[in-house]
């Protein structure tokens, strides 16, 4: 038998190469209480400021620097480094430099 790693990581982020003004994104974890996304940004591009009423979001930055969203605030963020989006909280991100930035966002409990 093939040894396995729990770490969901490496594998899915090695799919992930967006180009300039491109967001890729991979599931990590569905379950039924929460959900933990990857994303990488390439230079110049952005996730769209959103909400989850019933849901609380973190982000946690892995590579590079973001610009966190968070109403009408900005603020860049370097790796490592995580970011609370309390629920309802209107949130996005953008990549203003010029290397692929990659975070993950962690919702829970998921929108019924």
């Amino acid at each position: 038998m093939a040894p396995t790693s729990l770490d969901r990581y490496d594998d899915a982020l090695a799919a992930l190469d967006p180009d300039e003004g491109e967001l890729e994104s991979t599931e990590l974890v569905v379950t039924d209480d929460v959900l933990v996304k990857a994303f990488a940004l390439g230079p110049g591009a952005e996730l769209e400021a959103h909400e989850h009423g019933d849901s609380t979001n973190v982000f946690h930055v892995l590579e590079g620097t973001v610009t966190v969203i968070q109403d009408d605030e900005h603020e860049q963020i370097e790796a490592p480094g995580t970011v609370l989006h309390e629920r309802g909280v209107a949130h996005g991100a953008k990549n203003e430099t010029d290397e692929t930035v990659v975070f993950t966002a962690s919702l829970c409990p998921l929108p019924s």
